[in-house]
């Protein structure tokens, strides 16, 4: 069952690169195991994923205590300051990066490990009120302040589309943060180097790849749905 699910999606994958003259191989599927039970999480892994995503701190270092150790962790939900020092070291990539002072929180615990955290900064593309984020504009006056921080490297950007039944209503997000990254990586801006794109989740990594993701965050469509009462 999640052996099929899993060929689907990598079938939807190589078509979608196919349609926008791409590399299927430049585009990291992250299998978004929230919620999802460690027995589910290894079927995956047998599969030959790596790659695994995750909402909670708590399920980052319950799950990676019990699973091999080659697996890269992503933080994909929204990071409480109190929370960074226990994902700090963890999590291979954060991408929920969505205030300066959050920043600042992950900057003072990687110089005091003494490791350098790659991120990605969090834009509210579509100024949803119920997803965090900085707006497009933000974007352009906290990349350097955020980038000037110790021991933080500027990875690129990630965005939550609104969630819809017709994934063509995303495309112009899409488009939007894919110029987005273009222009940011136009400043070139010391400590940041803007190639990851990390959009597009089960309803429409499509689209998403289609119009420039490099990350997509794929779960229901490879785990089938989560219990929201967890």
């Amino acid at each position: 069952m999640l052996k099929d699910n899993l060929y689907a999606v990598k079938q939807n994958i190589a078509m979608a690169a196919g349609r926008a003259g791409r590399n299927p191989e430049d585009i990291t599927l992250i299998a978004v195991s929230k919620t999802k039970p460690v027995e589910m999480i290894r079927e995956i892994y047998d599969e030959g994923i790596r790659e695994f995503g995750e909402n909670k701190v708590q399920e980052i270092t319950a799950k990676s205590a019990e699973l091999p150790d080659d697996i890269n962790w992503h933080m994909i939900g929204h990071l409480q300051r109190n929370k960074v020092k226990t994902v700090i070291g963890k999590a291979c990539l954060i991408h929920s990066v969505d205030s300066v002072r959050l920043a600042v929180q992950i900057s003072q615990e990687a110089v005091k490990k003494q490791i350098t955290v790659p991120v990605l900064l969090e834009v509210n593309i579509a100024q949803e009120e119920t997803k965090y984020g900085f707006s497009a504009q933000e974007t352009y006056n906290v990349l350097p302040e955020i980038a000037a921080l110790p021991n933080i490297f500027v990875r690129g950007l990630m965005t939550s589309a609104p969630f819809t039944d017709n994934p063509e209503d995303n495309r112009q997000y899409f488009r939007a943060m894919k110029q987005l990254c273009v222009d940011l990586k136009a400043k070139n801006i010391d400590n940041t180097c803007m190639d990851f794109l990390s959009m597009g989740m089960t309803n429409d990594y499509q689209v998403a790849i289609e119009e420039g993701a490099t990350h997509i965050r794929v779960g229901t469509a490879i785990f089938g749905h989560r219990d929201y009462n967890i």
